[in-house]
Order: structure tokens, then C-alpha cells, then sequence
């Protein structure tokens, strides 16, 4: 089987995979869950984006990596991992969390779309290898992230719920 083969089948089952666990395990939760920890808790896990700068780390990935493609996927992943972690730091000042949230979902979002974009466009399927250490992300964390993008747009088109004493 080829590289792009292999790749594609393995972001599709990542996908799949993320689906299957999201929907019976993660996504009734959230749904359960006030609106701000949901969103809060998606913050707390795209928080985590600045290790996208690896992309850039030489030694990491290989040589062959397409700079279009490892730079604007560095910078994108390390603008939303800001945008998540000051979306936490705010969660105290309400107006300003929901904005933060807002951002850092449009932003990781549009990042993540753009990605792919990038992706095809410079072969990287066919030459999937150059990631080196960092293949699991496209694969494993990526999915997991978009995902979670558009549950976090769906809770936030979502009427909130009437709290306790209110």
C-alpha cells in the first residue's frame, strides 16, 4: 500500500474512531453540562494546541515536510492554543470568555480546514512519512480537535438552559 493510502485510511478511521468515542462517551456529557464548563472544558483541551509548533522543530519532523504546509500549521495551532488558554483566564469576566471562545474556535477551526487545504495541495498524503514523530497528531489529535469545534459551534447556538435559582 502507498504512503497516501495508508494515511488517508488512517485519518478516516481517526475520525471514525473519535466519532464512535465522542458520541457514546464525551458528547452526552457536554450536552448535560452547563454551557459555560462545556465550553470551558473544549477551552482546556484546545489549550493544548501550542504543541503544534513542533511542526517546525527540526530534527522532529523530517526535511521534506512542505514549509506552506508546517508553518501555517505551527502558527494556527499556537494562535488557538492562546486564544483557548485566555479564554480560561477570562472564565471570570463572562462576556469576555464567551468572546475568547468564540475566537478560539473560528480561528482553530478556519485552522484546521486551511491545514488540509494546504496538506493536499503540497502532497503531503504521498509524503506523509516526512511528519515523522508528529504523524500521530494529524492522525490521532487532529480528528479529536475538529470534532470538538463543531460541538463547541453546536453548544453555542444552543438556547441555555434555565439554571437553579434564576
Amino acid at each position: 500500500m502507498s504512503p497516501e493510502t495508508l494515511f488517508r485510511i488512517q485519518l478516516i478511521l481517526g475520525y471514525v474512531a473519535w466519532l464512535l468515542c465522542f458520541s457514546v462517551y464525551v458528547w452526552p456529557r457536554l450536552k448535560s453540562m452547563e454551557r459555560f464548563e462545556a465550553q470551558r472544558a473544549i477551552a482546556t483541551l484546545h489549550s493544548f494546541r501550542f504543541f503544534g509548533l513542533v511542526f517546525m522543530l527540526p530534527g522532529i519532523v523530517g526535511p521534506g515536510l512542505p514549509a506552506r504546509f508546517a508553518t501555517f500549521a505551527a502558527y494556527g495551532d499556537f494562535a488557538t492554543g492562546l486564544l483557548a488558554i485566555v479564554a480560561l483566564l477570562t472564565a471570570r469576566t463572562r462576556p469576555l470568555f464567551w468572546f475568547f471562545v468564540v475566537a478560539f474556535n473560528l480561528a482553530g477551526a478556519t485552522d484546521l480546514l486551511v491545514d488540509y487545504y494546504h496538506a493536499i495541495q503540497s502532497g503531503l498524503p504521498a509524503i506523509a512519512g516526512q511528519l515523522s514523530a508528529t504523524y500521530a497528531i494529524p492522525i490521532l489529535y487532529v480528528p479529536l480537535l475538529m470534532i470538538t469545534h463543531i460541538a463547541a459551534f453546536s453548544l453555542l447556538v444552543r438556547a441555555p438552559r434555565r439554571e437553579a435559582g434564576s
